[in-house]
């Protein structure tokens, strides 16, 4: 069994989550969080300090499994029935006022949990919205299980305690000891995987939603997590569009961008009209697509990003610089064989070229092959004595194989390069860590080494 290495660790994996998902525990949650740790690092065959490691890295499937682990399911249909009555009486024939040239809605749930708030708004709009509209309900969130159940559709009587009789008898039917969705309604809802703590510019298009529920989420979350969370949220509102929160969420009295109101015993959010609105960049400002790669990999979209560069042609599909983009990418996705294949051929190009050689070890790093890692590592340090990643790689691989001097040193040179690195280089290689996470990924690891 992998040895645990006490408060430390704890403390890590709590600032490992706040970073990556946005999650905020207090420690009242130590115990917890302790028990999660050594059960999923158990689980891989790791230590405590192997464990997080790997967390520093691209490492999707595990975040969403902890995830699921640390997140709380509890709901069911029409809670909070006031904010549902609202919206059917108020924001909904505002919005199909607003919408009557379209005749098309976009309705969004954030942290959707098991998805009985998606459905609950679908049961709404299908009570309020003509059959001959085009409307997209979706949900958000970042625990497959609860999504998985979702879009099963099932679920016990319990979650229909307050549920009105009407829609009970339209929408649902007994299976096995439960009740399900009927399938007209299931066809009505999108149900999405999507971290918050990460930004997704089609999910969040400006101008885009009618209507956003985000309820019983925010509590969750850090307080930069939170900002960012809301801003992103009022920018997709359309002009006029509607924002619900939780009742223990509150933005104030005048919210940036934002009207409050009040009906149905509960308050609401609607988006300050603008007399000129844009949905979508001008077509000769749009991003290069190597620059919209780029952006999908601090997302983590890697499969996405893939697709953007195989429509690339010409001279941009060969520049080194996009192919550095693709191994990333393909990295990100674990194919470690691939993308080093791909970083020799860059190297025989251009055997100089700092960059390949630092996705080289991080490949090699991801096969654990950690004498060809630190090779490569070095390689790129010495090119680029700029370049902070691969200070940062060398002083975790040295405190992993306990070698404090080195990991001191290489991690001391590394806060210092990086509040000077170029941001492409943190998307390229922070495993979607910002700056400021990086540093205070190295200082955890300064302490922990001193």
């Amino acid at each position: 069994m992998p040895r645990r290495e006490g408060a430390n660790s704890v403390q890590r994996l709590r600032a490992l989550l706040a970073e990556r998902l946005g999650m905020a525990f207090d420690d009242k949650k130590d115990g917890l969080l302790g028990e999660v740790l050594q059960q999923r690092a158990t689980q891989h065959g790791l230590t405590d300090r192997g464990y997080l490691d790997r967390l520093t890295t691209a490492w999707t499937a595990e975040l969403a499994a902890l995830a699921e682990m640390l997140t709380v399911n509890e709901t069911y249909f029409f809670r909070n029935v006031e904010q549902f009555e609202a919206l059917a009486d108020i924001v909904l024939p505002a919005r199909l006022r607003a919408q009557a040239q379209r005749r098309r809605l976009e309705l969004l749930s954030v942290g959707c949990s098991t998805g009985e708030e998606a459905y609950s708004l679908a049961m709404v709009v299908a009570g309020r919205v003509p059959e001959s509209w085009d409307t997209t309900i979706i949900g958000l969130d970042v625990d497959r299980g609860a999504l998985r159940k979702a879009m099963s559709g099932r679920y016990s009587e319990w979650s229909l305690r307050e549920t009105p009789e009407n829609a009970r008898l339209k929408w649902f039917r007994a299976a096995g000891d439960g009740v399900e969705i009927d399938a007209r309604l299931r066809k009505r809802v999108r149900f999405v995987e999507h971290n918050v703590a990460r930004d997704d510019p089609v999910l969040f298009a400006p101008g885009l939603y009618d209507v956003v529920f985000c309820r019983n989420l925010l509590m969750y979350l850090t307080p930069d997590t939170t900002r960012t969370v809301i801003e992103r949220i009022t920018r997709s509102l359309a002009p006029g569009g509607y924002l619900f929160l939780g009742h223990t969420d509150t933005l104030g009295a005048r919210p940036q961008g934002l009207h409050v109101h009040h009906s149905h015993g509960t308050f609401y959010y609607e988006r300050e009209e603008r007399p000129q609105r844009v949905l979508e960049p001008h077509p000769a400002v749009r991003p290069r697509p190597r620059e919209r790669a780029l952006a999908l990999l601090q997302q983590e979209r890697f499969g996405e990003g893939l697709q953007v560069l195989d429509a690339i042609t010409g001279a941009e599909a060969d520049r080194p610089e996009t192919w550095l983009v693709r191994g990333c990418l393909l990295v990100g996705l674990g194919d470690t064989g691939r993308a080093a294949e791909l970083c020799r051929r860059l190297l025989e190009r251009d055997a100089l070229y700092a960059d390949a050689h630092q996705l080289l070890a991080d490949c090699h790093e991801g096969d654990e092959q950690h004498d060809a890692a630190r090779h490569h590592h070095r390689v790129a340090a010495q090119l680029d004595p700029d370049f902070a990643m691969p200070r940062l790689r060398l002083g975790l691989l040295a405190r992993r194989l306990g070698d404090r001097r080195t990991a001191e040193q290489e991690l001391d040179s590394a806060v210092h390069l990086l509040r000077l690195e170029t941001d492409e280089r943190i998307a390229l290689f922070g495993g979607g860590f910002g700056r400021s996470a990086l540093i205070a990924l190295c200082r955890a690891e300064l302490a922990a080494v001193s």
